[in-house]
């Protein structure tokens, strides 16, 4: 006689309704860079978010006490990756400030040149994500195709394309090569054609606006609070502009106009 074999009970979860904590970074994949959040859900709504900061600190005050300025601009090229011509500029703008030493113009010229080339650099690495995060796929690779233009125009002054070890007090390392500057007009103006192109890709999209516009609005006084700067200062109403206020490089010789950016 067959025994019958009895199937034992399926358990089925119980419905939890209480909140969830989350660890988000502080290493990628989780978030971009080194950032924690501690974050506590309610199903998918975020209702606490607890940022922890620090985790970047590699003792470079440290490492400079026994470098020369030649050999310590190496460890600051690497301070951000993003816009590495930055980092090496305050760290010559102060022995030059300090030393009273002058920047021959073309060396002064060429500084700026490169500044503003990694300025665009960075804000197109910020643009990319940006609109990945909020659902746009298509933007971030655009942004990579520019980005390599300016990478190229970085390795044929620099001999790298990033962490490029190239300002000096007093100047630069080496001069522009050969048809260097025609190449950086041609991109110029390549990339207006690709700012008109974002523009209608990005900035009239009504989803994008939808998902964006009157979201995380900063006040003035705020943004001043929390050490804003940059277009995010700006975007906040403040009228500042270290181009234009500090005056470091020959940025004093140029007219761009306003560089407010605008609010919504």
């Amino acid at each position: 006689m067959e025994k019958s074999i009895e199937e034992p009970p399926m358990n089925v979860p119980a419905t939890r309704n209480d909140l969830m904590i989350v660890n988000m970074g502080p290493h990628h994949p989780s978030m971009h860079g080194v950032l924690r959040l501690i974050v506590t859900l309610d199903g998918e709504d975020v209702i606490d978010c607890e940022p922890i900061l620090g985790y970047l600190h590699r003792g470079m005050e440290k490492i400079a006490e026994n470098r020369t300025i030649i050999q310590y601009l190496p460890y600051v090229t690497r301070w951000d990756y993003l816009a590495t011509m930055f980092t090496e500029a305050i760290t010559v703008n102060g022995p030059e400030q300090l030393g009273n030493i002058q920047v021959p113009k073309r060396a002064s010229y060429i500084r700026a040149i490169m500044l503003e080339l990694s300025r665009i650099a960075s804000h197109l690495l910020w643009l990319g994500p940006f609109m990945a995060d909020i659902g746009a796929q298509t933007p971030f690779f655009y942004i990579f195709r520019e980005r390599e233009l300016i990478y190229d125009l970085f390795e044929a002054a620099t001999g790298m394309r990033m962490m490029h070890n190239y300002f000096r007090i007093g100047g630069v390392a080496a001069d522009l090569p050969y048809g260097w500057v025609d190449k950086c007009l041609d991109f110029c103006d390549y990339f207006l054609t690709g700012v008109a192109e974002y523009q209608k890709l990005i900035t009239r999209n009504p989803i994008f606006l939808e998902r964006v516009e009157g979201v995380g609005i900063i006040g003035g006084e705020e943004a001043l609070n929390w050490g804003l700067s940059g277009p995010m200062l700006r975007a906040s109403g403040i009228q500042w502009d270290l181009r234009k206020v500090d005056r470091y490089e020959c940025y004093d010789e140029f007219d761009w106009g306003d560089s407010m950016a605008k609010r919504r």
